[in-house]
């Protein structure tokens, strides 16, 4: 009986329908035939019950199942008995919890729906953990590091505060302008600091319904910092935000350290975490199933065990390969490549909109080239490729022989509103029916970007992530010469991010086509950059667009501005944030290379 419980049998609630299939699990389930209660349901039941312990694994239910309900899934040997909690039978199981330590701040890395949000609120106190069998907390975590964090939390001398993963929903339960509510929350007196910090004074006056998503999530971490409390925890605090303000809010939270405080947080911006971290717990497993935490590692040795789907210290394989980030800088054209590609170009151009203006310097571009746009948010990204996209005419466009070339354009925008009342399989049908019945497309986009597990799921009842990959799909999907793509990032999780990039640089590739991408997570911006364009000038006042530039040049520029210095990891090459004055920082500032291609 030693190997009773090292499997979990999982039945997904909104896809079981008793009401409208024949049982075939409970029907075709060998040990219901012995006469055991294997597999319970009824037609009037909501849903089928699987007992594990009489389960034998051998999937033939999981087959039969005409809605795909059910997953039985076999764990890796001995994690029953670090069980953690279980929403329920059948259902989310988490093993472990990351283990924070006062005054130092906690990562937490993985896919989204694989428990970093559950182990927030276990650690917060909001959720009592049930250890799978409901029994005394303190006595199961005795002799641990969590022991004292648990009896400190359970005698109630700590204070804790999440900042939600949602900020879109804080409108919701948050009434009043952003300066009374940040009144009514200081406790620090930290209120004129965190306004300067986070760039809250320009919408200090405005009510909080009103707020764009970057400055609901910079409110939402002020709010948060500006608070007295023992554990400070961020989920998903860089979504939104621009490079300038993730590096802000990434100083505000570890402003919050002191000798017994806990910080932490979960994050999908790899270089973000890397540079906000002190150490670093993973958690893998499978999505929706069960998750594992890992031991707390060092931040780079945390990262790399996530990118390479491997865990050394229990010796385990959690994903089939490993993710690197080799970047090539273009070689120098030479003549036959000349003629292979289209060439494009831009003439000099400017729009004025209300006190915003915005100028273009002329540029050119080829095909099969991705440009990365990089610059703070309201510096005119989104201005500058509807202009190329014809949808809004320039003011001047200055006396060269530079037309602006017509051009078919497929847009992705920032901001997805669902409104197709329908299901995805439709949704492809109706706006990219022949793209869609393409074997090439389904390899190159729709396979890696798992939309086959959404093809019969409704439009309207999407999650962020699942939306944004429908997006993608769609806006490749559609034939044009230039893709615009408008942060493809935002509610990815840090693996589908690297995925999605992979796509991005592939069909572009095999299309022949040009991308021009506004991209705020740095892994992903350097992976796709072939050309980068820089922003310059005073955010949603008067700024300038240069033109395309190489990946090394452009980079040393825009990184200029922000005075920071990146240097690349020798095991997988991502980029990596120097910290504020380290000898590397100082160093490269002082050479001139802000950005490092080579270790």
């Amino acid at each position: 009986m030693a190997d009773r419980l090292t499997r979990i049998a999982i039945v997904s609630s909104d896809r079981c329908k008793p009401k409208k299939c024949r049982q075939e699990c409970k029907k075709s389930c060998p040990v219901v035939k012995t006469g055991k209660l294997c597999i319970e349901v009824t037609p009037a039941s909501k849903i089928a019950f699987i007992s594990e312990e009489l389960c034998i694994g051998c999937g033939i239910c999981v087959k039969k199942c005409p809605f795909e309900a059910i997953q039985i899934i076999n764990l890796p040997k001995d994690l029953d008995k670090d069980t953690t909690h279980r929403y329920g039978p059948n259902t989310f199981k988490l093993h472990r919890l990351p283990v924070p330590r006062p005054g130092q701040v906690l990562g937490l890395v993985g896919t989204n729906g694989i428990g970093k949000s559950t182990a927030l609120k276990v650690l917060a106190g909001k959720l009592k953990p049930n250890l799978g069998r409901y029994n005394e907390i303190l006595t199961y975590f005795r002799g641990s590091e969590l022991q004292n964090y648990f009896t400190r939390i359970l005698e109630d001398n700590l204070k804790a505060i999440i900042k939600p993963q949602y900020v879109d929903h804080i409108p919701k339960a948050v009434q009043g302008n952003v300066g009374q509510v940040l009144d009514q929350k200081d406790e620090r007196d930290m209120k004129a600091k965190l306004c300067i910090d986070l760039e809250l004074n320009q919408v200090i006056d405005r009510n909080v319904g009103d707020l764009s998503g970057g400055e609901l999530q910079r409110f939402a971490i002020a709010v948060v910092a500006i608070q007295n409390a023992e554990i400070y925890m961020f989920d998903e605090p860089s979504s939104y935000l621009d490079v300038k303000q993730r590096l802000k809010a990434a100083q505000v939270v570890r402003s919050l350290l002191r000798p017994n405080s806990y910080v932490i947080v979960v994050e999908h911006d790899l270089s973000v975490l890397d540079y906000l971290s002190d150490f670093i717990c993973c958690l893998y497993g499978k999505p929706g199933a069960y998750g594992v935490v890992t031991l707390p590692f060092s931040v780079r040795e945390g990262i790399n065990i996530f990118l390479a789907g491997f865990v050394p210290t229990e010796n385990l394989r959690f994903r089939d390969e490993s993710l690197i980030f080799k970047v090539a800088e273009t070689p120098q054209e030479s003549a036959e490549e000349i003629q292979t590609y289209q060439r494009y170009k831009y003439p000099t151009m400017s729009k004025t909109q209300g006190n915003f203006k915005l100028s273009v310097i002329e540029g050119e571009f080829t095909d099969s080239q991705i440009i990365v746009m990089l610059g703070e948010n309201g510096t005119g990204k989104t201005t500058f490729i509807r202009m190329l996209a014809g949808l809004l005419r320039p003011d001047v466009v200055e006396d060269t022989d530079v037309e602006i070339p017509e051009f078919n354009v497929s847009y992705k925008p920032q901001k997805i509103s669902p409104k197709f009342q329908s299901t995805v399989r439709h949704l492809l049908h109706q706006k990219i029916r022949d793209s869609y019945m393409h074997p090439q497309f389904t390899t190159d986009v729709m396979k890696p970007l798992q939309i086959e597990q959404l093809m019969d799921q409704e439009v309207v009842n999407l999650s962020g992530g699942e939306l944004q990959r429908v997006a993608l799909c769609l806006c490749l999907g559609k034939p044009a010469d230039i893709y615009l793509i408008d942060e493809p990032s935002a509610y990815l999780d840090s693996e589908q991010r690297i995925v999605a990039s992979k796509v991005i640089k592939r069909f572009i590739l095999h299309a022949k086509k040009t991308a021009f991408v506004v991209e705020h997570d740095f892994i992903m911006a350097t992976y796709l950059a072939d050309k980068v364009i820089v922003y310059e000038g005073q955010a949603s006042v008067d700024c300038t667009a240069n033109a395309p530039q190489s990946l090394v040049s452009g980079m040393n520029r825009f990184l200029s501005h922000l005075d920071i210095t990146f240097r690349r990891d020798p095991t997988n090459y991502r980029p990596r944030i120097n910290k504020l004055d380290s000898t590397k920082d100082r160093e490269q500032k002082a050479a001139g290379s802000y950005y490092y291609l080579d270790d």
